[in-house]
């Protein structure tokens, strides 16, 4: 027949485990929560990373379109493209319309 281990003190091992199963279990859920709280930092981490890549790319967007719009604003360029239209930039002093006057 197997022989009990004892402990020093005459306690078995299986005896101590039974009075202290509260105490391990509880360790055991901090353990678990310890894990989870690390696994969604990870996810946490990524998401942000993401996000910063996105804002990123928005960014240059953004600049790429503000620098567009500013080039495309100079008066030059204005002229250039509304000249196939039949417009023109005016040099002289504005006219004024009267229109007649009905009696």
């Amino acid at each position: 027949m197997a022989t009990k281990r004892k402990r020093a003190g005459g306690i078995s091992v299986p005896a101590l485990i039974l009075d202290n199963l509260g105490y391990l279990s509880f360790l055991g859920v901090l353990a678990l929560l310890y894990i989870g709280n690390a696994h969604y930092a990870e996810y946490n981490v990524r998401q942000i990373q993401e996000l910063e890549s996105d804002i990123k790319e928005k960014r240059w967007l953004y600049m790429s379109l503000q620098s567009e719009n500013m080039y495309n604003g100079l008066r030059s360029e204005v002229v250039d493209q509304v000249r196939p239209a039949g417009l023109r930039l005016h040099r002289g002093k504005p006219r004024k319309i009267y229109a007649p006057v009905a009696k």
